[in-house]
């Protein structure tokens, strides 16, 4: 093979592995299939109580980590997800009190937006990770107008707002995630019924909580975006990190 041809497929390999993962495939591993699971094959008849839980955890579970191994580095969101399954599982599986899948399902969500406000005191706001991502926003282009234009105090301030912003809605799915799991999770762990309501829970999840806060952080995405804008002078296309193929 050839230094071209070597050159090619190295590149073909690069943008495989940098394409972000479909939404599609994050809804049937992380929703659609464990839902499913435990919910239809939760029965003696099928899996059984445990042998479910496991199956159904063992999706997302292996899904985040494959998108770790294809992409070479770690995303805040899949360690999290990981996380949060695993606890899961372990709750379920140890049969204790549904309370505690509850705190779990609101703790998270709630760590993650006084880490965001505590983090205003820092160097580098979690603002920067969730929404001012380099990958997505030219930064390097976006510091030098701000610096040119001396907004680089308004800028500040548009974060804060920002911050704000994206802490109350991590406090919302806190609340919701808690509301969600205690009105759902009735039914004694280690049974089949509490298969079929966590199944359901992890179903809601996407419409009751995750659709919500997406079309929050949106709204809070086109706040930054058109502060950004505003203090810089910069149109859309060029504030988008975008690279043009040449062809």
């Amino acid at each position: 093979m050839s230094k071209l041809q070597h050159s090619t497929a190295d590149q073909r390999d690069s943008e495989v592995k940098s394409k972000p993962p479909s939404l599609l495939w994050n809804l049937v591993f992380n929703l659609i299939l464990p839902t499913l699971i435990l919910t239809k094959l939760s029965g003696e008849q099928f899996l059984g109580i445990k042998p479910a839980i496991l199956v159904a955890l063992a999706f997302p579970l292996v899904y985040g980590i494959r998108e770790f191994v294809n992409l070479k580095k770690v995303n805040f969101f899949s360690a999290l997800g990981i996380v949060s399954v695993s606890l899961t599982g372990g709750i379920s599986l140890l049969e204790l009190d549904p309370v505690y899948i509850a705190i779990k399902e609101a703790a998270i969500p709630g760590m993650l937006g006084i880490a965001t406000l505590l983090s205003l005191k820092t160097s580098q706001p979690l603002i920067h990770t969730f929404l001012l991502n380099e990958s997505v926003m030219n930064m390097a282009e976006i510091s030098k107008a701000l610096k040119e234009n001396s907004a680089e105090a308004a800028f500040d301030k548009l974060l804060v707002n920002a911050s704000w912003v994206l802490s109350g809605s991590f406090f919302l799915s806190s609340a919701l995630n808690y509301i969600l799991a205690v009105v759902l999770l009735t039914a004694d762990p280690g049974t089949e019924i509490f298969n079929q309501q966590l199944g359901r829970m992890t179903a809601l999840s996407f419409p009751v909580i995750a659709l919500p806060l997406t079309l929050f952080l949106m709204a809070n995405l086109v706040y930054v975006f058109r502060g950004i804008t505003r203090l810089t002078g910069m149109p859309f296309e060029d504030i988008l990190n975008v690279e043009t193929e040449k062809k």
